[in-house]
């Protein structure tokens, strides 16, 4: 009897679910991680909870109150046209965290699937796709993302656009990497041999095998993307006022630094402490899912 193309085969030889022990392991052995972990899911919950929370309306404008000190009424003060601070830094972890993650989601999604797609083909198709990745990535980062993002026109989704089209190749080269050796196993070779279409093993066999180096990828890039986002709108590329984000907000208090320090500090604390706090989680899942840590930091 024949074999249908879409008949399931065995489960892939690579392992890589999280079981109870490594992850004792990781809780008891990596406190570093702990923290990250905390700090991203504070960060996600103001994310999610600040239109409630905060205590004055982020754009509400009091030029009696402007330059205001951190204080009771105003915890980190106010602007330069009387502006709660502190409900401006709670809003902005919605616009600022939302553009890491929507990076991700973007660079990864399109980027994972290209890569396996360019391993599957092989040949001139193999070598067109990746000749277009080199190029991208022999530009500077930097000045790739604001070329791409002042030609796309100074907003905060163009910004996450750019930043998303720049980080593509780098989950290309390791989707198609993964894509190599996948390829090359027996049920691979097997389900190739009963006619199963490059779709069907991309999505049942090759991209399930190359997830866990893309999610610690991903992992590791939101809190480049949030810094990358804050960047942008610290040179004007990004969100554009009266918009609170947080990289635009500490290019506007730059001019008050000297005198008015708290209006650079809050919102610069609020990157710092984002960035870290993701890049600590990203390094304790680097460890959860890769096979050669051996339990080791």
């Amino acid at each position: 009897m024949m074999m249908s193309h879409e008949t399931p085969v065995p489960a892939p030889s690579v392992k890589w679910r999280l079981n109870g022990a490594k992850l004792f392991w990781l809780l008891r052995k990596s406190p570093l991680t702990l923290v990250g972990g905390a700090i991203m899911v504070l960060m996600l919950a103001l994310m999610l909870l600040s239109p409630w929370i905060v205590p004055y309306d982020p754009n509400a404008l009091d030029l009696t109150a402007r330059l205001l000190a951190p204080s009771a009424a105003h915890w980190f003060g106010t602007d330069e046209v009387g502006r709660d601070l502190f409900s401006r830094v709670l809003v902005g972890s919605q616009q600022s965290i939302a553009a890491g993650l929507a990076v991700v989601v973007i660079a990864g999604g399109i980027g994972s699937l290209l890569g396996c797609l360019s391993g599957i083909l092989g040949g001139r198709g193999d070598a067109i796709i990746m000749r277009i990745m080199d190029v991208m990535l022999s530009i500077p980062s930097l000045v790739l993302t604001m070329a791409l993002a002042a030609a796309l026109g100074p907003s905060l989704s163009n910004a996450m656009l750019a930043i998303a089209i720049v980080r593509i190749p780098f989950y290309v080269r390791l989707a198609r990497g993964q894509t190599l050796i996948v390829r090359q196993f027996t049920y691979v070779q097997a389900a190739r041999t009963f006619g199963a279409s490059r779709w069907h093993l991309i999505s049942w066999h090759i991209l399930r095998n190359a997830l866990p180096p893309l999610i610690v990828q991903a992992s590791l890039d939101i809190g480049s993307a949030i810094l990358m986002a804050a960047t942008l709108g610290f040179i004007g590329l990004g969100a554009q006022q009266p918009t609170a984000e947080w990289g635009a907000m500490v290019a506007v208090g730059r001019n008050y630094v000297l005198d008015q320090w708290w209006y650079c500090a809050f919102p610069g604390a609020a990157i710092l402490i984002t960035a870290v706090g993701f890049n600590l989680f990203g390094d304790g899942i680097r460890d959860l899912l890769d096979p050669k840590s051996g339990g080791k930091q």
